[in-house]
């Protein structure tokens, strides 16, 4: 909302999942699988066979294997994961792609922020250069102990629970552990409305999040490697109605992603000034200190000065005579409208006309140039 009425800038709010999305590959495969000894592959085999085999969820397996193979290899600490985290690749463009749409964004009266809804750890996305861009990091996470190590998965992240935290960015309520996320909230209240929100992804564990911004009204964006240039995954989604937008990720300065965006941020910012109106109509409704009976013989003036046939000029002076009283200003505007209305004007002396511009003109205190002229035309 603009800043002109005195209504804060909409906000849009942009929702990326991070591996091969705005990474090229799965982060633990950037350097601390292979520190730990393992094949990228067998990794992701054995972990996803563990899952498999105890009916457990894949991300808390990866954690706990990630746990049982670094020991007597690696410490995984905050430290050391972020230090992994710094040496993961990023698609072209990314890194100051964030400064480049807020800047945009800017321009067109529109405040964008920055949210990773990730299976991937936090605390190597946290050592990433882009790290700092981001409003909220909702990712896997461990709980570390005494000696700084991990020894307990904080936090686990899966494509279903995802669709928590597009509901904590609508309502503002973005800590994991406040419970308000679920209290019920007016529309009114929705700090980023679902029609405000982006959510960019890469394939089916993305789903349910883009499923539910598309549905609220907000746009959901698939992208691809630009550098395989492989659209399997996007024509699927897309095909399966979960995906509006897809394009390769190619955050570069007018890449088709960057303007996919900035369209969308054009469009927000639009139909926000058209809301803006909207608003400001009903907040002068609301401020309006008229008295019922004073709306009404407004109406009535402006329906007079509209009257177009003798029978309807009749009908609405039937009903202003059944006011008793009418202010100075509105008896001026009254007889404005009988001398500027000719059709009006060349019935003045008819009977019920004649006795209501007689009565105003009676009980104004002062007449004015129009009304001397009317009370010389009815006499």
């Amino acid at each position: 909302m603009s800043k002109e009425n005195g209504r804060k800038n909409p906000i849009i709010a942009i929702c990326y999942d991070f591996d091969k999305t705005l990474s090229p590959d799965d982060m633990q495969a950037q350097g601390f699988i292979q520190s730990v000894g393992f094949d990228v592959n067998d990794f992701w085999e054995k972990s996803n066979t563990l899952a498999k085999d105890n009916d457990m969820d894949q991300n808390l397996a990866y954690m706990y294997e990630m746990s049982v193979e670094s020991t007597g290899n690696v410490w995984i600490t905050k430290e050391s994961l972020a230090e992994y985290g710094a040496k993961i690749k990023l698609f072209p463009g990314v890194e100051d792609w964030f400064d480049r749409i807020n800047a945009y964004g800017e321009e067109k009266g529109v405040v964008v922020e920055h949210y990773v809804i990730s299976s991937g750890l936090k605390e190597m996305i946290e050592g990433t250069a882009i790290a700092d861009k981001f409003k909220r990091i909702y990712a896997c996470s461990f709980y570390y102990g005494e000696h700084h190590n991990a020894v307990w998965p904080a936090q686990s992240v899966n494509y279903t629970n995802k669709t928590q935290f597009l509901f904590r960015i609508e309502k503002g309520v973005l800590d994991v552990y406040d419970q308000r996320v679920n209290d019920h909230f007016q529309p009114s209240e929705m700090r980023i409305p679902f029609k405000n929100m982006i959510y960019i992804g890469d394939s089916d564990t993305d789903v349910p999040c883009m499923k539910l911004v598309n549905e609220y009204g907000g746009y959901s964006i698939g992208v691809y490697n630009p550098d395989i240039s492989d659209r399997t995954k996007v024509f699927k989604i897309y095909k399966d109605g979960r995906i509006k937008l897809f394009s390769s990720a190619d955050y570069t300065n007018g890449s088709e992603l960057d303007t996919m965006i900035k369209s969308i941020i054009d469009k927000v910012s639009v139909s926000e000034a058209i809301e803006n109106y909207y608003l400001d109509c009903q907040d002068e409704v609301a401020r309006d200190g008229r008295m019922p009976d004073e709306i009404e013989q407004d109406n009535l003036i402006s329906s007079l000065e509209e009257s177009d046939s003798f029978a309807r000029t009749h009908a609405i002076i039937k009903k202003c005579l059944q006011y008793k009283k009418w202010s100075q200003e509105r008896t001026y505007r009254l007889c404005n409208i009988a001398i500027n209305n000719s059709q009006i004007s060349s019935i003045l002396v008819d009977y019920e006309i004649k006795l209501f511009y007689n009565k105003i003109l009676d009980d104004v205190s002062t007449l004015n140039e129009d009304c001397e002229t009317v009370r010389k035309r009815i006499k």
